[in-house]
């Protein structure tokens, strides 16, 4: 009963890796769909988010067919908890990239960003892209080392964030209203693709050692 069960955790964190990987492509697809003002890329990425929510049906409904039908013991039960919050994170992952896409698409066929803020959006996306595969390595291995180094890339994120604010606040932007509601948005979903990426691997430390992370100010 036990060995059934605990291949019923290990599926589900297959399927959690697997839905990491699609967040990954759409981060990165929707990143390039922004800069490239390529709106089949855009489509691509918005279409593809049905499988990111499919997935996290699956884990939910395996997740509750679980609670239901088992007695997990303390730490099954934390393993089964987070399994449901870590593919929330995910799925609203899945759901920022496709915004991102979507600005892309919506701009089409001008580009969305101004070229002064060109690298610091490939920046972002690259920093989001990069923390969402580590999150699946993560999530796959338990890697606690891992968990740490990716918690405190998040202050990588914050400080490109600022500076975006710094450049649409400053005098001499040039690009009006419209566009500077843009940046603003798609700043926005960067940070968060990243603070899901640390909330997961905040989780998996928890999993693993029993204690809580200390939050970052």
């Amino acid at each position: 009963m036990r060995d059934a069960f605990h291949e019923q955790l290990q599926h589900l964190t297959d399927r959690m890796v697997e839905m990491a990987n699609l967040v990954e492509v759409a981060v990165r697809e929707g990143t390039g769909a922004l800069l490239e003002a390529d709106a089949r890329r855009a489509e691509r990425v918005i279409a593809a988010d049905a499988q990111i929510d499919r997935l996290q049906s699956l884990v939910e409904e395996r997740t509750f067919e679980q609670l239901a039908l088992q007695q997990p013991v303390a730490s099954d039960l934390r393993a089964l908890v987070a399994a449901l919050r870590m593919v929330a994170d995910l799925e609203r992952m899945g759901d920022l990239a496709e915004h991102v896409a979507k600005i892309a698409r919506m701009r089409y066929p001008e580009c969305a960003i101004p070229a002064e803020l060109h690298d610091t959006i490939a920046e972002m996306g690259s920093v989001a892209e990069r923390m969402v595969h580590k999150v699946a390595q993560t999530v796959a291995a338990s890697d606690v080392t891992q968990a740490v180094d990716l918690v405190a890339e998040d202050d990588q994120m914050d400080r490109l964030r600022r500076s975006l604010f710094h450049i649409v606040l400053d005098k001499d932007w040039s690009h009006g209203v419209e566009a500077a509601i843009d940046i603003a948005l798609l700043g926005r979903y960067y940070e968060r693709i990243a603070d899901h990426a640390v909330s997961m691997a905040r989780r998996v430390i928890y999993l693993v050692t029993g204690d809580v992370p200390v939050r970052s100010s």
